[in-house]
Order: structure tokens, then sequence, then C-alpha cells
């Protein structure tokens, strides 16, 4: 008898293991295959604005940007992943014109980006949503020590990119705060990731995680850290290899901070005529305009540090929403798990709105920055970027979108039946 009962134990114990493999094996997505070379290999130069021309949609354009006191502003328009126009406004520069291959932030759209990755990563079969992120099991369990609440454990990586951590902007983004902390912390330089992560997880969260949701840039700055974990490399790399280079993308890039940090083929970033000076984040300026050191952009990472062009971006968007024939880079079980319809108040896994018809939203807006990605039930997206605040800050976002259902409205029937982004005419 004392022979059998370990015989069952290892027996049970192989059945369980097993239950388990075929389990997972069966609950992990394939990946999907890269999209066949059909796309122009760089847009960069291809699309100057003469080949874009609609008098009346251009002077709707025009005539909201000088409206807003915008300076500057990107338009890329796709129907089933073909780039139907694609068009710049304004300037990029002082007396320099907009075009369609100009570099912009783009802010919170960054988080889409993210989104994807550790989508990518689930097919790959590296991490999944419901991967815990902190305890024995936790995919950034090297932070453990620091936590003090034990609602931290019941994190997953779904609570992170549905902003249901827990987290809370009560007391401010921790994210736009850099020189508060600096000085709180004694610190010379702003906090790395890291020295972000041990003191911020000594807080208690602010409600249980998948209890409820508080928008939370602090969130994706932990995918970010979980995509370089899993991948082995850097989170900027890793988006470039599996996302960007895969569809041919080749000109997004995280941002830098000051002026002097501006990227080739960069706009130039502006405020609002009457916008007062701050401090610099790091406190080295005492007068500096908001856009150029108001904020630790490059310390975002994936919630918010992303530059690229609108056409890349919209090209992006066409390999990740389940639209027309290109093959997308995610496959359908993964696009659907991003863009489902849960309830008004449930954010999509990268999407700021998931609509039950399938109309998809992403918003993005600090200093010198607002931009907007609009995905409609018919198959077109809508995407605008802009170099310049509005005095609306986040919620310009809005007037966006109403300008989109206005051109939208008297225009789509007479856009270019074509696809700027193959390398041959259709």
């Amino acid at each position: 008898m004392k022979r059998i009962v370990p015989i069952l134990i290892l027996v049970l114990a192989l059945a369980v293991s097993a239950i388990l493999l075929f389990g997972r094996q069966a609950h992990e997505p394939v990946p999907s295959p890269i999209p066949e070379p059909v796309w122009k290999t760089d847009l960069h130069g291809t699309l100057p604005n003469k080949l874009s021309q609609l008098p009346g949609l251009d002077h709707a354009v025009d005539s909201f940007l000088n409206f807003w006191s915008i300076q500057g502003a990107s338009l890329a328009i796709t129907r089933n992943d073909s780039l139907l126009y694609a068009r710049g406004y304004g300037i990029c520069d002082d007396g320099v014109p907009m075009t369609a291959d100009v570099r912009m932030r783009m802010a919170s759209v960054s988080k889409l980006l993210t989104a994807v990755g550790i989508m990518r990563l689930q097919e790959e079969g590296k991490v999944f949503l419901e991967t815990p992120v902190f305890g024995p099991f936790g995919v950034l369990n090297e932070y453990d020590r620091y936590i003090r609440d034990e609602q931290y454990y019941g994190i997953t990586v779904e609570h992170l990119l549905r902003h249901q951590a827990g987290f809370t902007l009560v007391n401010g983004d921790v994210m736009f705060r850099t020189r508060e902390f600096m000085r709180k912390w004694g610190l010379s330089k702003p906090p790395t990731a890291d020295i972000l992560l041990q003191k911020e997880l000594q807080k208690p969260l602010a409600f249980e995680p998948g209890t409820s949701q508080e928008y939370s840039n602090f969130g994706y700055l932990l995918l970010s850290l979980i995509i370089e974990k899993v991948s082995g490399l850097p989170y900027g790399e890793y988006m470039q290899k599996e996302v960007f280079e895969p569809i041919l993308c080749h000109h997004f890039a995280l941002g830098g901070d000051y002026l002097k940090d501006r990227l080739p083929d960069e706009t130039r970033y502006y405020m609002q005529a009457d916008a007062e000076t701050v401090t610099s984040f790091d406190g080295r300026f005492a007068d500096v305009d908001k856009c150029y050191g108001g904020n630790h952009i490059s310390g975002l990472l994936g919630a918010g540090g992303w530059i690229g062009t609108a056409p890349e971006l919209a090209r992006l968007v066409a390999s990740v929403d389940g639209f027309g024939t290109v093959p997308d880079i995610l496959n359908p079980e993964s696009v659907g798990q991003m863009t489902t319809y849960f309830d008004p108040d449930t954010y999509g896994l990268g999407w700021v709105d998931c609509k039950p018809d399938g109309e998809l939203t992403r918003t993005g807006s600090f200093s010198g920055t607002a931009a907007l990605v609009k995905v409609y039930p018919d198959g077109e997206c809508w995407i605008l970027l802009c170099n310049t605040s509005a005095w609306r800050g986040s919620r310009f976002t809005n007037n966006i979108a109403a300008l989109f259902n206005n051109l939208r409205g008297r225009f789509s029937r007479d856009l270019p039946v074509r696809d700027l982004f193959r390398s041959e005419p259709t």
C-alpha cells in the first residue's frame, strides 16, 4: 500500500501536467504570417501634397486649423487597407510646408502600438492577457520586494491594457510629475523606470484590480517593461523588429524632450501664442515652452513616447484592423481581443473606445501635440496628427472627431479610388 500511494501521486501529477500543457497549447494563438511585400518598401518621399488634392476637403481642414490656431497637421485616409489620401497642412517649421512624410509626436496613440507589441508576444506564447504582473509567477516579480499592498498580486497584463490595474490619478499623474519626484526623492537626474517602479509600488492601489478603471500612463510604462522582460530586447528595439519592420514602417522612433533632441524629418512643435513658459521637467531650465521641456517625453516609452508619420500610422492600423485584403500582422483572434466591445465604460486593448458597430477610437494629447485615429464600420480610417497645442487640451480631439464626421459626409464619395501604399497602381 505504501508503494502504491507514491505511484498514484506520480500518475496524478503527470495527468495534471498533461492537461495544463495541452490546455495552454490550445489557448495559444498561432502567430500570423508576415504580410507579403505588396506595399512600397518606403513611404518616405513618395507622398507629396500634390498627389492628394480635393479643394473642398482641403479648404475645410485649413479653416479648422486656422480657427484653432494649429500651425501644422498631417492627414491620412484609408479605406479597406488602401491609402486614398495623404496630405500635410500648414507648416512643419517656420516657413516650411507640412507634408505627409513629416514625423510627429502622437502622445497616447503610442499605447495602441504597445498593445500590438503585447499581442505579438502572446501569439509567440511568451506572455498572455491573464499573465500576472507581480507575485511568484509574475513577469515583473523582481519588484515584489517593494510591494506593500497585496492587491498588486491580482494585476494581470489585461488589467494594464484596459487601465483596470488600480492605479489612480487622484494626486496627479506620476509620469508628468518628474521634477516634483526628483525633489522628493533627492535625485539629481530624472528617475529611471526602475526607480519609478521601486517608489510607486510602495503605494496602495485605489481599487481592486479588475473592479473598476482609471486611465494610467504608469500602467503602460509597466507594459513597456514587460515587453523588454519577455522579449529579451529593449522596448524600442523589439517594437521596431517585430511590429514595424514586418509591415515596412521605417520612420517610427521614440522621441526626445527638448528642441535639441528633434529627430531628422520631425516637425517643430508649437504652443498657443498666449501660452506661458514653464520650468523644465528636470529643473535644468527656468523658462521653456511646455512642448520642449515641460514633460519627460522620453521617459514615457510605450505610454506616449513614439513619433511617426500619419501614413505609416495608417499602415499599422491597416495591419491590425481585420479589414481589407492585406494580411494583418495579428491573427483574427488577437484582433478580436483588441477590439471587442464590452460596455461603454470598458477600454479596448490599446484602443480608447470600441463601439458595438465596430467603430474604434484612439486619441493622443499633450503639450504641442494632438492626435486622433478613427476606424469606422464601413472600413474607412481617418488619422490627423497636429503639431500645436489647442486651448481645449485633450478635449480638442472631440473637435477633430466632429471634423472627421463632417468631412466623411461631404467628401468620402469623392476620395480617389487607389492605393498609395502599393508599389504599383491598382
